[in-house]
């Protein structure tokens, strides 16, 4: 298993702790996460912004990856996002691409259905 693997695993658990700056470290300085159907976000500073006003509702997560595999410095990652927001609970599933370099995340790109995130919040 590549040591980019690792990192996207890393990166990955990493989002139960809900911390945007964390978070950002695993990016290069002009990283871009792509959160579709969003507008791409990219360098820390925005990064953090966008993370950070993202996760601000969300009292816990957990992704559990179903599937990761990885090619020189392109991994992907079919997930589950288990987030509560308040006493709302959204599982979420999701695919993630992942481009590196130099162990860091250059560019990610992840693919959801909206309407599964938003359906239950609205519930709520």
């Amino acid at each position: 298993m590549s040591n980019n693997v690792e990192t996207v695993r890393e990166f990955m658990a990493a989002w139960s702790a809900l911390n945007a700056e964390q978070l950002v470290e695993y990016f290069s300085e002009d990283g871009i996460y792509h959160n579709m159907p969003a507008q791409p976000v990219q360098g820390h500073e925005k990064l953090k912004v966008f993370i950070k006003g993202f996760i601000a509702p969300w009292t816990k997560t957990t992704w559990d990856i179903l599937n990761i595999i990885g090619d020189g410095d392109l991994v992907v990652v079919e997930r589950i996002d288990r987030t509560e927001i308040g006493n709302v609970k959204v599982d979420l599933p999701c695919c993630g691409v992942f481009e590196m370099r130099d162990g860091k995340i250059k560019v990610w790109r992840d693919y959801f259905d909206m309407n599964t995130y938003t359906k239950p919040l609205s519930k709520g």
